[in-house]
Order: structure tokens, then sequence, then C-alpha cells
């Protein structure tokens, strides 16, 4: 039987009894703060931080494997609307098409509202195209490859090396919707009738090719031919990208996984800022590089950089998902945004947080005239307050003014 921890996102330590080699699986694999207990052997202490999900850890010995869960503080449904907008922020793709009400839990929200989006995605039949094919063949058939002809074959008139697109079902988009499905399966914590449904889509695909375990992904561009898959393609994505955990320390395997909220919060705090600003005559940039000094050996990359009508930057951003701390806002964060703002020449700086115990504030620097504003985004209301709130800031960072 799968014995079953739960832990809540930032929540206090909890004491569990588990083995030295479980303990240092977990945290070896970066999924939880773990740490042996000083006093009782045999006892672990594990604080969860901004990653939420679940992980299960297959033990050697008579323990059983072990399942870590770990609850977000916001709702599965709120969690889904930051997803959803970061992936695709003009889709139709928002908590209420995918029914993930009914499951309390990440994981069993995530796996339903992929298997959902993949049968959506395929009822009009799998998506066709062409893709580049070489192989070595006794017709010819497209290009001969003349340089591997030369090399490989030397003399001989077959068999021949040759190149040519092909009409298939095996190309790059059904290609990321088996994976994922795969992933899922293999995945604890995902309901019967959720697997039920994944195997049915395995089924439907399954004459395309499944991407090799460490291979890079492959590669698709949106389009009319494919506008049907792309909300299923922004989710698999997710599910084959961003948070998968599946390694085996000290030769124990340990398999899940998890969405790191730092990411999440940041993609969409961005994402929703880009599309405000887009309204106002500006453009940004995410993650855009730039460097501190004049010798440019030192690289900063902001979060966001708002660029006006003439290309100069005129706004700067930084989000930040915190735990909620007593003392308000930490300064690390006002010394980094000081730091930006003086690099890019600008008289104001944001830090946009998951709204904790500080209200919103403001900052002048001595002796330099620079404001930092603090905002503070209140994540468990309704998504178009939350999309409101954002408005608002886009609003101060178009008047941002310059040194």
């Amino acid at each position: 039987m799968t014995r079953v921890v739960e832990l809540i996102e930032h929540a206090p330590a909890l004491h569990v009894a588990l083995s030295d080699a479980v303990g240092r699986a977990l945290a070896a694999g970066d999924i939880v703060d773990a740490a042996p207990d000083p006093y009782v052997s045999g006892h672990w202490s594990l604080r969860a931080g901004s990653k939420v999900g679940a992980v299960a850890v297959a033990t050697p010995g008579g323990d059983g494997p072990i399942t870590v869960r770990v609850a977000p503080k916001v709702s599965i449904a709120r969690l889904f609307f930051l997803l959803g907008y970061s992936l695709d922020p003009q889709g139709g793709w928002r908590d209420g098409e995918v029914d993930v009400t009914g499951h309390r839990d990440l994981l069993p929200a995530l796996a339903h509202a992929v298997e959902r989006q993949i049968d959506r995605a395929l009822r009009q039949g799998l998506l066709q195209g062409y893709r580049a094919t070489e192989e070595t063949s006794l017709v010819v058939r497209g290009r001969i490859r003349e340089a591997e002809q030369i090399r490989r074959r030397f003399g001989a008139a077959l068999p021949v090396e040759v190149e040519y697109d092909e009409f298939t079902t095996d190309i790059a988009e059904n290609r990321l919707l088996r994976a994922a499905v795969e992933r899922l399966l293999r995945l604890p914590g995902v309901p019967h009738d959720v697997r039920r449904g994944l195997l049915h889509q395995r089924a439907r695909l399954a004459d395309v090719m499944v991407i090799v375990r460490g291979q890079p992904l492959p590669a698709w561009q949106p389009s009319r031919l494919n506008s049907r898959y792309q909300h299923a393609l922004h989710l698999a994505r997710t599910v084959l990208e961003n948070a998968s955990v599946e390694h085996a320390p000290g030769g124990l395997r340990v398999d899940g996984f998890l969405f790191d909220m730092n990411k999440l919060f940041e993609d969409f705090v961005t994402v929703a800022l880009r599309e405000a600003c887009r309204g106002l005559g500006h453009s940004a940039r995410l993650q855009d590089p730039h460097h501190l000094d004049e010798a440019a050996a030192i690289r900063m990359k902001p979060d966001f950089v708002l660029y006006g009508p003439h290309g100069a930057p005129c706004a700067v951003v930084d989000a930040k998902y915190k735990a909620e701390k007593r003392d308000g806002f930490p300064d690390a964060d006002l010394y980094q945004m000081l730091a930006y703002c003086t690099a890019l020449g600008l008289r104001e700086g944001h830090l946009v947080y998951a709204k904790g115990n500080a209200p919103h504030a403001a900052h002048t620097v001595r002796h330099a005239g620079i404001v930092i504003h603090q905002h503070a985004l209140d994540l468990d209301q309704e998504p178009s307050s939350l999309l409101s709130d954002v408005e608002k800031v886009a609003a101060g960072l178009v008047n941002t003014p310059l040194v």
C-alpha cells in the first residue's frame, strides 16, 4: 500500500517517520526542504517551499512506495487560470472550460485538463503534415544525398541514401501530445477514470513515435492548420518541460510532477502586463538581458522591461512570488531593483508580489531620487478583478518618468 504524506506550500514543517534513504532522495531532488530530526532517530522534518504537486519514491525495502503531495495555497481553479493565461492570454482556455473543480489535488486536475484538451484536439482526426525523412532505400525517392552516398556506398549503385518529405501523422505536434500522455500515465495519483481517458488518447496516437527521454522536444509553430491543437500543445509542453521530476538519487526512483509557483507567478505577471501595455502603444520584452557595468561584465536580466514608442526603456518590473512575512517585503528585492533602475536610466522601478501582509509601498532612495514601488496582487480574487489590478499597475508603468 502506498503511504501518502500531505504538505502545504510554505506551511510549517511536518515531522514524518522516514528511512534515511528516502529523506536523502527528497532533499537531493530539491523537492521539499528535508532534514533529519536531530532528536528522534528515523524521523525527518519536511517543509514544502514554492513547488506544488506530487512525487512518488519507490523504496527497495519493506516500507512500500511513498507519495509526497504538496498542495498550493491558492485554489486549483485559480492556479489553472494563472497557468492558462500565461500560456495563451488570447485563447479561450480558462478555468471553467476544463472542469478542474471536481479534483481536489493538483496532479489529478492537471491530468484531467490535458486529457480533455487532447480529446478536443483529436476530434477531427490526427493532424497530418510533411516531415523531412532520411533513409537508405533500394529505390530513388525524393533527393539523393550525394555526400552520404559517396561516403557510405562509393562505387555501389544500390542501396541509395535518399531524403524526401513524407506526408504523415508522425509530426512534432502529435509527438508532443503522445509524450505528454505517456508522462502522465507514469505519474502517481492519476485517478482511474482519467487514466482510462489517457489510455484512449494513447491508442489514438499509436502510430506516432514516442520521444525518447532526454532528447530535446520537437519544435512547432502556431498556424491556421494546427489551431485546434494549440491549447493541448501548450499544456503538453508544461507537462514535459517545466516541472517534471524523474531521477534516482541514492539508488531510489523518484517520479512525479511539480509546479514551481515562483515561475508560474512570474509568467502570469509578465504576460498579463505585456497584454495590458500593448493597448497603450508600448512594447515589452520578457527576461530582457542588460549589463550593470560599462565593461558589460555584470549581466542582469529583469523579468519585464517596457519600451516606449521611440524604442527607449521606460519602465522595469520584477515579479516576486514570496511567502508571507511579518516584516513585509524583503530588502534584497529593493537593492536588485535599484540596480535595474540605475543601469536602465529610470527614475522609478516596480516590484510585483503575490499578496502578503505588507500593503502597497513606495520607497525613495536617498541621494538618487529613484522611487521603487512595491505592488501586491491578491491571487484569491476573481480573474476579472485580478486582471483589473494588473491593468492599474500597467497604467503606472506607462507614466514612469525617465532620468
